[in-house]
């Protein structure tokens, strides 16, 4: 059902209860008046005149002039509404009873009638009162005024009940009157406030169910499943809500019904009034609308609910279609890059392997593929509103799964139809070789009897018998049955093979001349001869030939050299190149590791950038040959029967959690990302896109490393079986299997390492951060003291330690791999650790160890290290190697460090001229930061004694300088520099700090005085000390100070 058509059906049901509770002239209802009404001066009992006319009656009541007339108008305004409106027009009559009242009663209801009656009057009558004088003022009252009430209808005076029942039968009356119809004031208003309740509550619900509707007709439908799902829910929540507010109704509705038509139910004798009939009536009446409202709104929720639900079901289908198109042609372009047809038994072999891993997974992309096709036929069959969009969808997914296994049929028959041409001719080439060996084996003295010869002639015959099964068909045919892989490689292949099929037989036609003519010619009786130890050896069939090898055969001129021959010499020298590139790989690794890398020549024509993919590659051609050793060294190995009696059950059992997902590491690498690394390598911008594509791919290293942690359980208890010793020597390796196990983890900081490395060289300067990103157990908590972030990246680091008194440096041959971040006020070192994550193995910073610029010092290295640069601590005893990615890496940290170093020197000489020293208590914050009390020494000497637990720290200020007295060997001194105040230069050992007592000489030497050096022991109160000082020493630069005693 339409909206629209919704909509007016309800708006009908509206207009019939408007209609049914005569809401046009009657707007006032019960609950309105029901004061009024309860009061009973005027009642509408039921009855009907003799042509069926409503009768009002208007009962004795004493204070009827009293009533105002609002209340008049409204309780006769609600009772002339209430009778249908075909009794209405018949006309009213009303009974007025005021036996018991006055004369001035009646004239006061008949002029309230006159002026506010609002029904059409078919007759009055009024009961005259009993008493003779009122009866009397009665009559006369009638005659005088009954023409200024201006009354269209007759006025009746009757003088008693019997008169009434004259004009009115006594079934119509009720018993006051004389009549014997049953009228209940109380339950006749009840029975009225309740209809009109009902119907109220009827035509508000069906104005709720208008609105709703109307909303459900505007409301948009969304994009998104989720959202269509919430909507449907909502809208599922609104109809219940709505339903049960039409069911509680119609219930109440019935209940109301059956109170009606209770007493004629209870009694079969007893009927109901005429009021009771006409409530009934109207109660039917208002249930059939009711009934009404129920069948539109069910109709237009059923036709609105299955709109929605093929909508929400379309978009199921959309979305399922959306991944399964892209799943199936992510298998059509694996399909489509799988073009090689290979070039031996072996490489064909493993086509067809990995040809049939692609089937098989590609297998559940067609399956879900044929399972939507089936569901859009049934959305279709169901009569889906839009079937003019499933329809063409279902056939694409039929055609895209139709195209791939055809095309994966096709691919398959030609790899069967190669390796069944590459077996031939593997076949053919034994079959030659085997007769080159039998040629080559067949010794020449044989020749000499006629025997030999015979024997030789038929181990030639027998072996040319057994030509037929490794004969090739005719170059015809073999073109048309090979037609579809005969690449320009096969087709060189393949005639070389003829080739050598034709040279090999005709050696042994030119083998069967030559005997055949050596035998004519032998017509002397043969000699007895000794019996050559030597006998002919037997042929070896082709199946099982021997290498040529094995034989030393010399050629000469009749027997060119064979195809074999050509073959073992490519085949060394492929072997001689594999071994120069591995070991050229082998020295790169090596040099990654090197503290000073030599770079080689041609690197120096390369961008910086493609020298990091060019690593990334070569390293990756190494890891993949890492992981392939540990499958063919280790894993398939177990398989082997005569290695099972060395391997333990617990090793057994746990093969697959011991070696975790490797193979499925090395079918990605081999076969996918180092295909697309190499893709990088001419264009370096594809490198992110890339890694960023491969994303969910390389979530396998998430399962292998959350697999670690159980497989050092199994390698713990099982490393010490025979097994891995045996396949360890095999291999040839030095390291253990755990430790080549953890080659993985190491490979994706690799790749951090590269690419940090690239994106530090394209933009070294924009490299803000948030110091909060420094993560790990033993991180900082006062950070934010350090400054704003200037720079962070990866470095290789060397320590070298220095002993203070023996000088002797221990420098680690490896480096560390350390993350640094450089501050305005702090330089910091980190580790950095792959930790797991939702996301899989995620980087993660511990903090290592900070040192603070103003106590730095940096300097360059020498030539061959100009990605190295040097900084140490102010004493000199830790100094540290930095190596950067690049040299542009290195200048840029360089001077950032040598500015900041630059800055804090001239910050600390402005701080502390002359004119910043007052006397009173000063607080000195680069030197010690504590509080110190100066007076004045003399015109360019102040001294500053500090105040704080007689620590013993004292600071003397000549001119504009200042500086921090050190102890060295129990005495006090002091180092001050005039120009260099941030990094003071290590004190070098004065010859007078061995002296018990010191002169002062300007520069030729120190001669001995009676001053003499402080012990430090004695400098715990200061103030007993001379407040004077003695300049000892004075070079160009450094001054030296004594306090003397």
């Amino acid at each position: 059902m339409a909206p629209q058509e919704f909509t007016r059906r309800l708006a009908t049901v509206i207009t019939h209860v408007d209609e049914i509770m005569q809401q046009e002239i009657r707007p006032l209802v019960a609950v309105d008046i029901i004061e009024q009404l309860h009061r009973q001066f005027a009642i509408l009992s039921g009855g009907r005149g003799k042509d069926g006319a409503p009768i009002i009656t208007f009962p004795e009541f004493v204070g009827f002039k009293h009533i105002p007339d609002e209340d008049f108008l409204n309780v006769m305004t609600y009772l002339t509404s209430v009778p249908s409106m075909e009794a209405a027009s018949i006309g009213f009559v009303i009974v007025i009873d005021r036996r018991r009242d006055k004369w001035s009663s009646i004239k006061a209801s008949l002029t309230r009638i006159a002026v506010a009656f609002p029904g059409n009057l078919q007759l009055i009558l009024i009961l005259r009162p009993c008493r003779f004088i009122q009866r009397t003022f009665t009559d006369i009252g009638i005659k005088y005024y009954r023409d200024e009430f201006k009354m269209k209808v007759p006025i009746v005076m009757l003088n008693s009940v019997s008169d009434l029942h004259d004009y009115i039968d006594k079934s119509q009356l009720t018993a006051d009157l004389g009549g014997t119809l049953e009228y209940r004031h109380s339950q006749w208003i009840n029975h009225r406030t309740a209809i009109e309740n009902f119907a109220l509550a009827l035509k508000t619900t069906a104005q709720m169910l208008q609105t709703f509707g109307a909303c459900l007709a505007t409301t948009e439908l969304p994009r998104s499943i989720p959202s269509t799902e919430d909507l449907l829910m909502s809208h599922m929540r609104q109809w219940n809500k709505l339903q049960d507010e039409l069911k509680l109704l119609g219930k109440q509705g019935a209940t109301l019904l059956s109170c009606m038509q209770e007493p004629a139910t209870k009694s079969p004798t007893s009927k109901l009034s005429l009021h009771e009939v006409e409530n009934v009536a109207t109660m039917e009446r208002l249930l059939v609308q009711l009934d009404e409202t129920q069948k539109a709104f069910i109709q237009f929720w059923s036709e609105h609910h299955l709109k929605l639900n093929q909508y929400l079901q379309l978009q199921h289908f959309e979305h399922s279609f959306c991944e399964v198109k892209l799943a199936l042609d992510n298998l059509l372009a694996e399909q489509a890059e799988f073009s090689d047809i290979g070039d031996s038994v072996m490489h064909l072999e493993q086509l067809l392997k990995e040809h049939k891993k692609l089937e098989g997974e590609g297998q559940e992309s067609l399956e879900k593929a044929q399972l939507l096709a089936v569901i859009g036929d049934q959305l279709i069959q169901s009569h889906h509103y839009a079937v003019d969009s499933i329809r063409p969808r279902c056939a694409e997914l039929r055609h895209l799964c139709d195209d791939f296994i055809n095309e994966n049929k096709k691919k398959h028959d030609i790899l069967e139809k190669s390796l069944e041409l590459h077996r031939r001719l593997d076949k053919v080439s034994q079959w030659c070789e085997a007769g080159v060996y039998l040629l080559a084996s067949q010794a020449v003295d044989k020749y000499q009897s006629r025997e030999g010869i015979d024997i030789a002639l038929n181990d030639i015959e027998t072996f040319l018998g057994t030509a037929k099964e490794y004969q090739l068909p005719s170059s015809k045919d073999f073109y048309n049955q090979y037609e579809l892989m005969l690449t320009l490689d096969i087709k060189t292949k393949a005639q070389k093979v003829l080739q050598k099929l034709s040279d090999v037989q005709e050696i042994f036609h030119k083998r069967q001349m030559s005997l055949m003519k050596l035998a004519a010619r032998q017509t002397r009786p043969v000699q007895p001869v000794a019996p050559h130890p030597e006998s002919s050896p037997k042929w070896a069939s082709p199946k099982i030939s021997q290498p040529s090898t094995l034989v030393p055969h010399q050629k000469t001129s009749e027997e060119p050299y064979t195809e074999t021959d050509l073959n073992s010499e490519e085949k060394e020298d492929d072997e001689t190149k594999s071994e120069v590139k591995n070991e050229e790989i082998l020295e790169s690794s090596h040099d990654a590791d090197n503290p000073e890398p030599e770079q080689p020549d041609g690197s120096k024509n390369l961008s910086h950038s493609r020298h990091i993919i060019r690593d990334l590659v070569e390293t990756e051609v190494t890891y993949i040959k890492e992981i392939k050793n540990i499958i063919d060294g280790y894993i398939i190995p177990m398989d082997f029967i005569w290695l099972k009696h060395l391997i333990p059950d617990v090793l057994r059992n746990n093969k697959e959690f011991l070696f975790g997902n490797i193979r499925e590491l090395y079918e990605f690498h081999s076969r996918t990302f180092l295909k697309e690394l190499e893709k990088c390598t001419e264009n370096p911008e594809l490198l992110a896109r890339c890694f960023l594509k491969r994303k969910e791919d390389l979530q396998i290293y998430f399962k292998y490393h959350k697999n670690l942690p159980r497989a050092r359980a199994i390698w713990q208890e099982c490393q010490d079986c025979t097994y891995f010793g045996v396949c360890q020597r095999q291999l040839g390796h030095s390291l253990p299997l755990f430790k080549c196990l953890r080659e993985p983890s190491q490979r994706l900081i690799k790749y951090q390492m590269l690419l940090k490395g690239l994106l530090d060289f394209e933009s070294p300067e924009d490299l803000e951060m948030d110091p909060s990103d420094l993560e790990g157990g033993s991180a900082k908590d006062d950070i934010g003291k350090f400054g704003k972030l200037l720079m962070h990246g990866s470095f290789n680091v060397w320590t070298v330690h220095k002993d203070r008194y023996k000088m002797k440096d221990l420098i680690r041959f490896k480096p560390s791999q350390r993350q640094i971040y450089l501050f305005e006020r702090e330089i910091m070192f980190c580790k950095i650790q792959l930790e797991p994550s939702d996301q899989g193995l995620s980087p993660h910073y511990s903090f290592k160890k900070s040192m603070k610029l103003m106590t730095l010092s940096i300097r360059q290295l020498g030539r061959g290290s100009n990605r190295k640069f040097e900084i140490a601590n102010q004493n000199g005893l830790e100094k540290y190697i930095l190596q950067a990615a690049s040299k542009e890496i290195r200048d840029c940290w360089f001077s950032e460090i040598s500015k900041l170093l630059m800055k804090q020197q001239n910050n600390i000489k402005g701080k502390f001229t002359l004119a910043d020293f007052s006397l009173g208590s000063i607080l000195v914050p680069p030197l010690c930061g504590i509080r110190v009390e100066v007076w004045r020494l003399g015109i360019l000497l102040k001294k500053m004694i500090c105040l704080e637990n007689n620590c013993g720290h004292i600071f003397i200020v000549p001119g504009s300088t200042c500086a921090c007295f050190r102890w060295y060997r129990g005495f006090v001194i002091v180092c001050m520099s005039l120009l260099d105040m941030i990094s003071p230069t290590q004190l070098p050992r004065p010859n007078f700090l061995n002296q018990k007592s010191i002169i002062c000489s300007p520069e030729e030497g120190l001669q001995q005085n009676s001053a003499r050096l402080v012990p430090l022991s004695q400098t715990s109160s200061l103030q007993n000390c001379k407040k004077e000082t003695s300049v000892i020493y004075k070079p160009s630069r450094i001054w030296y100070f004594v306090i003397a005693a």
